[in-house]
C-alpha cells in the first residue's frame, strides 16, 4: 500500500516557539502573581480595618512622650530651645488735658521694644512614684537692640500714672473729709494723672514719689513701680505638673500651683479652677473637637482655647489654637464667666476681665490689644485703637501627633480703670475710661534643628501608621498586572488556536488538489496500459506523493 506525507515544515517552526513547558510556566506565573496580590489585599484590608499599625504607633507615643528622665521630651521641657521674645508696646496719651476735660483720649501706639526671654526649669523634683514632678520656671529678659524700635532708657512715653490712680481708688472706700485731705497733700507734690518717664522705667521700676511716702508710714508697701518690677529673674510660683505616666491625657497639666488645687480670688468654684498645662507643652495625639485649657499666671486664671485652622510651620503640619470669642464674653451673653465678677455681679462688658482682686487692689483690667474681640464702646471710647486678627489674636500653633507647641502668639494688654473719685477735684471731669497702658506680644517660634527633628520623627510616624495601606496599594498593582496578563494570555491562546486551524484546514486542501501519481519503471504510456484483469506487480507505483515533494 502506498504512504501519505503531511507537510510538516510549517508545524515544526511553530511548535518551536509555542512548546508546551513556555505555555506552562507563563500560566504558572500569572496564576502566582494572582496568588500573591489576593494574600496582599487580604491581608492589608485587615490591618486597615484593624488599625493594627495604628495603634501599635499611639501606644508607643504616649508612653515615649511623658515628663520622666528617660524621655525623649524631658530636656527640651527642662530647656525649651526655641527663642522666645517679649514685644512691649506702649500707648503714649497726646492729650491729657482735653480728657481731664471730659474729652476723649486719644493714643499713639509705640514699639516694639523686644527682649529675649530664658526660661529654664529649676529645681525639678520627681514626686509620687514618678507620677508627678515639681518644678521652679524662673524667667530673665534681655534686651534684643536689633528687634526693638529704640532705646527703651531714651525713649520717653506718657501714661496713666498708675500709683495715683491705686492710691484714690483705695481711698474710695474711706471718708470724703479724709480723701480731700490726701488730694490736697498729693497736689503739693506737684503729682497728676498723667506721668511722662522713660520706657525702661515704666517697664522695670523707678522710685515713686508717692510711694515713697506710703512707704515711710507703711513698710510693706514698695516704694518702687514698674509694670515689670521684680518680674526679671523672677518665677510665677511654684508648680506640680502631672509626669502623664499614668494617663497620657494628663501629660503636662498642673496638679498644684502654690501648693493650691484651686484659686479662692474668684466668686463661683468653676471660676476658681487651675487647668489645664502652662502652655508649654499639651498631650499627644491632639484631634480637632478638643478644647485646650492653659492657666495663666499673669492672667490670675484659666482660659480655653479651640481649634481654628490647619496651618504649616517650616514644613510641619499643625492645628491652630485660640481663645474663643466666650472666654471674656459679658455674662449676660456666656453665664459661665459670671464667677469671674467680684464682686458678684459687679462685671464689665465683653472682651475685658477686670483682675483687682489678684493685683492688690489696683483697678486693673486685662483684654487683648487694642480690645480686640472686645464690646465696641471700649473701643470707640479712645482714637488711636485699630484692632485686627493679624496683630492681635492669642494663638498657639501645635502639632497634633506630638502635642508640641511649634509656634505661639500670647498677646495681651493692660489697661486701668479711670473714673471720677469724690474727694479728688482733678478727676471732675473726666468719663469713666477703661484706659490702656501697653500690650505684650509674646512669640516663639521652632528652632530650625528642631523642625528638621519633628519633620523626621512625623514621616517614621506616618510610614509605620500607613504601612497597610501601602500593602493594599501593592496588592491592588499586582491585581492589575494579574488582570492584564491573564488577558493577555488568554488572546494569545485563541489566537494560537485560530492560527493552527487554519493552517491545517489549508495545508489538507493543498495536499488533496496537487497529490500525483509517479510511475516507477521508464515505459511509455502505452505499456502502462494493462488489461484489468492482469494483476499488478508489486513496486509498480510509489505512494501518493504531493508535486512539492517531487521539486525537492
Amino acid at each position: 500500500m502506498g504512504h501519505y506525507s503531511c507537510p510538516r515544515g510549517s508545524y515544526l517552526r511553530r511548535g518551536q516557539q509555542k512548546t508546551p513547558g513556555s505555555m506552562t510556566r507563563r500560566s504558572c506565573a500569572i496564576y502566582a502573581t494572582g496568588f500573591i496580590c489576593a494574600h496582599l489585599l487580604i491581608v492589608g484590608i485587615a490591618l486597615v480595618v484593624a488599625q493594627v499599625f495604628q495603634t501599635m504607633i499611639h501606644s508607643r507615643l504616649k508612653k515615649e512622650i511623658t515628663l520622666t528622665e528617660k524621655s525623649q521630651v524631658f530636656e527640651a521641657w527642662k530647656n525649651p530651645p526655641p527663642p522666645v521674645y517679649m514685644e512691649y508696646y506702649f500707648f503714649n496719651v497726646t492729650n491729657p488735658e482735653v480728657f481731664m476735660a471730659g474729652g476723649k483720649a486719644s493714643v499713639k501706639q509705640i514699639g516694639p521694644y523686644t527682649y529675649r526671654e530664658y526660661r529654664p526649669r529649676e529645681n525639678v523634683t520627681f514626686l509620687e512614684n514618678g507620677t508627678k514632678v515639681y518644678a521652679l520656671n524662673p524667667k530673665t529678659f534681655v534686651f534684643v537692640p536689633e528687634k526693638s524700635v529704640g532705646d527703651p532708657q531714651v525713649d520717653i512715653v506718657r501714661t496713666v500714672n498708675i500709683p495715683f490712680v491705686a492710691i484714690m481708688n483705695e481711698l474710695n472706700s474711706y471718708s470724703f473729709f479724709l480723701r480731700t485731705i490726701v488730694s490736697m497733700y498729693i497736689n503739693s507734690l506737684g503729682i497728676e494723672l498723667f506721668m511722662t518717664r522713660t520706657v525702661h522705667e515704666v517697664l522695670w521700676g523707678f522710685k515713686d514719689p508717692l510711694l515713697t511716702k506710703v512707704h515711710s508710714m507703711k513698710p510693706e508697701v514698695d516704694e518702687y513701680f514698674g509694670l515689670m518690677w521684680k518680674k526679671n529673674g523672677t518665677h510665677e510660683g511654684e508648680f506640680v505638673f502631672h509626669t502623664g505616666e499614668q494617663n497620657y491625657l494628663d501629660y503636662g497639666k498642673i496638679d498644684t500651683w502654690n501648693g493650691l488645687r484651686e484659686m479662692s480670688w474668684w466668686s463661683s468654684n468653676q471660676s476658681n479652677m487651675i487647668n489645664g498645662t502652662d502652655g508649654a507643652v499639651f498631650h499627644p495625639l491632639i484631634n480637632r473637637n478638643e478644647l485646650l485649657y492653659i492657666f495663666a499666671a499673669d492672667l490670675c486664671r484659666s482660659i480655653h482655647l479651640a481649634y481654628v485652622e490647619d496651618v504649616e510651620v517650616k514644613g510641619i503640619q499643625a492645628y491652630r489654637f485660640a481663645p474663643p470669642n466666650d472666654v471674656l464674653m459679658s455674662p449676660k451673653n456666656n453665664p459661665a464667666n459670671a464667677g469671674f465678677c467680684v464682686p458678684a455681679g459687679d462685671c464689665l462688658g465683653t472682651g475685658v476681665l477686670k483682675v483687682s482682686v489678684c493685683r492688690e487692689g489696683a483697678p486693673i483690667v486685662v483684654s487683648f490689644p487694642h480690645f480686640y474681640q472686645a464690646d465696641p464702646a471700649y473701643i470707640n471710647a479712645i482714637d488711636g485703637l485699630n484692632p485686627n486678627k493679624e496683630e492681635h489674636e492669642t494663638y498657639l500653633d501645635l502639632q497634633p501627633t506630638a502635642g508640641v507647641p511649634i509656634r505661639a502668639c500670647k498677646r495681651a494688654q493692660l489697661n486701668i480703670i479711670l473714673k471720677r473719685v469724690q474727694g479728688f477735684p482733678k478727676t471732675k471731669n473726666i468719663t469713666e475710661t477703661i484706659f490702656p497702658i501697653m500690650f505684650v506680644n509674646e512669640t516663639a517660634t521652632i528652632d530650625d534643628e528642631s523642625a528638621a527633628q519633628m519633620r523626621s520623627l512625623l514621616l517614621i510616624v506616618t510610614l509605620v501608621s500607613n504601612f497597610p495601606v501601602l500593602i493594599v496599594g501593592l496588592g491592588i498593582i499586582l491585581l492589575l498586572v494579574f488582570l492584564v496578563l491573564f488577558c493577555r494570555n488568554r488572546q494569545k491562546k485563541n489566537e494560537v488556536k485560530r492560527i493552527d486551524f487554519a493552517e491545517a484546514f489549508h495545508s489538507f486542501a493543498t495536499a488533496k488538489d496537487d497529490t500525483a501519481y509517479t510511475p516507477v519503471s521508464d515505459k511509455t504510456d502505452e505499456s502502462s496500459e494493462t488489461p484489468a484483469s492482469q494483476p499488478m506487480k508489486n513496486g509498480s507505483y510509489i505512494a501518493m506523493s504531493p508535486v512539492e515533494a517531487q521539486k525537492c
